[in-house]
């Protein structure tokens, strides 16, 4: 049999409701609604951290970020780490370990043409994508988004500007178009990873313009879209008053998404015209939620969810997954069943015929029974670990879901949280107190979990006295 294709988009930062297909009723994706029509749409997908790095890194290696050691993005500068708060953060590694067979070298020694367009962050040089298993990089570097912004020049290394104020992710998805339209009669693996969504918070000013005018039509100008602490059940930074979106109307950051869903509608264009639309498995996701919390500019809400990138909360973690694969795959399908970035890697080896790697992906699921329709499939209990502050308020802790339940647990005074999720989706009832066997056994199997990938837990800050307290409050 004819080995597929592999087309992986993965976005920057897009919250779960960013789609139309969704839920959002202000931004406009045809595209990616078309895409989810053609194929499976899955309701309750996890990234594996809630920040952008790790969950890069969990695609490409299978295995969770603790169990890499890569639990937080990289600050190259190296000003923002180790945090301190009630406790000093867990150390973590600065980049892709060279022992890590990532997913597209084991797609190259099953003869693939493997290429990485877009951001990488998953190292400096020496582990830039070349050097990881993809034959091609385009503007993949150490950056984690575009510093000059995305109007060129751009000034990425390895990126050679264009001409005066071309848009990145116009340009990005014109070099994945050329990448395809390359005559060669291997299959390819082309891991596209725009910059976008990311910030800074930047469109072509036409589309930003069609969206102010709409905000405006809508009667959303009207409205004040950011509200303090007022929706989370608990406040995890307990001395702060935590800003968060809870409407999708800033024009600038829909003006991103249509552009994203325009130029991700051209790659799928390009297939269909150079005949291998039907010979391509396309899976669309994001690294971790919408940025909707936290005093850095909250573009997007992710209601019903709670909280966004950088939080423990569904709001964090959950992400839009598309699966297309004409023939395999049934059209208009969804589901429920909960997966997590791990089981990317088996997934696209079992995609493409090749032979698993257990000892690779040690902590991912092969989803094909999944894709093909099985609606008992259950790939267990998943796991996060963020032993870290997060720049928008979240405090470090680890959770787990196991079918409907959620536990999260917070190292600062190691409190359980446990929310029925497909009951409660926004987690605004926890549940501990009425439902103390169910915190406990998960609990347990949390406690397990860490052990045996040997996650590191943050250490009390000896430093932190009442004083702090009342410093960090009035910051």
């Amino acid at each position: 049999m004819k080995k597929p294709n592999i087309l992986f988009i993965l976005i920057d930062d897009l919250g779960w409701r960013d789609l139309a297909c969704y839920g959002s009723t202000f931004y406009e994706t045809p595209n990616l609604d078309r895409l989810a029509g053609e194929g499976l749409r899955l309701t309750d997908a996890y990234a594996a951290c809630p920040v952008c790095l790790p969950t890069r890194a969990s695609l490409l290696t299978g295995k969770y970020p603790a169990m890499i050691g890569i639990t937080d993005w990289i600050d190259w500068g190296g000003h923002l780490h180790p945090q301190r708060g009630r406790l000093i953060e867990a150390p973590y590694l600065k980049g892709m370990p060279e022992s890590e067979v990532t997913v597209a070298q084991a797609l190259r020694e099953g003869c693939y043409r493997t290429w990485h367009v877009g951001k990488w962050h998953l190292g400096g040089p020496g582990r830039y994508p070349t050097d990881c298993g993809f034959d091609v990089n385009v503007g993949g570097c150490e950056w984690g988004m575009p510093q000059n912004g995305y109007f060129s020049p751009w000034g990425i290394p390895g990126l050679a500007d264009a001409r005066p104020g071309t848009y990145l992710t116009d340009h990005l998805t014109e070099a994945a178009i050329e990448l395809i339209r390359q005559p060669d009669p291997r299959p390819f693996f082309l891991h596209l990873s725009h910059y976008a969504v990311h910030t800074p918070i930047q469109a072509p000013p036409e589309l930003v313009a069609k969206y102010t005018a709409k905000a405006k039509r809508l009667g959303l100008d009207q409205v004040n879209p950011i509200r303090h602490g007022d929706h989370f059940k608990t406040e995890p930074n307990r001395d702060k008053v935590v800003k968060h979106r809870v409407l999708q109307s800033d024009s600038a950051y829909a003006a991103m998404v249509e552009n994203l869903d325009t130029n991700i509608g051209r790659v799928l264009k390009t297939l269909e015209e150079t005949g291998q639309a039907e010979n391509t498995l396309v899976i669309f996701t994001s690294d971790n939620g919408g940025l909707s919390a936290g005093g850095e500019g909250e573009p997007t809400s992710n209601l019903p969810l709670q909280a966004g990138k950088g939080w423990m909360y569904d709001g964090g973690v959950r992400e839009p997954y598309i699966f297309r694969w004409p023939g395999r795959v049934q059209p208009g399908a969804t589901s429920r069943v909960p997966v997590t970035s791990p089981d990317i890697y088996p997934t696209l080896l079992a995609a493409a015929g090749l032979p698993l790697r257990p000892a690779q992906h040690t902590d991912g699921v092969n989803l094909m029974p999944l894709l093909q329709g099985d609606d008992a499939f259950d790939r267990g209990p998943i796991f996060w670990h963020y032993p870290h502050y997060g720049n928008q308020g979240g405090e470090p802790g680890s959770a787990v879901r196991h079918k409907n339940w959620k536990l999260i647990e917070f190292f600062e005074d190691h409190r359980l949280e446990l929310y029925d999720v497909d009951a409660d989706p926004g987690e605004t009832v926890d549940c501990s107190p009425t439902h103390p066997a169910m915190a406990h056994d998960l609990h347990q199997t949390l406690v397990a979990w860490r052990h045996r990938t040997g996650a590191k837990i943050p250490e009390p800050n000896p430093g932190w006295t009442e004083r702090s307290r009342q410093g960090e409050a009035q910051k």
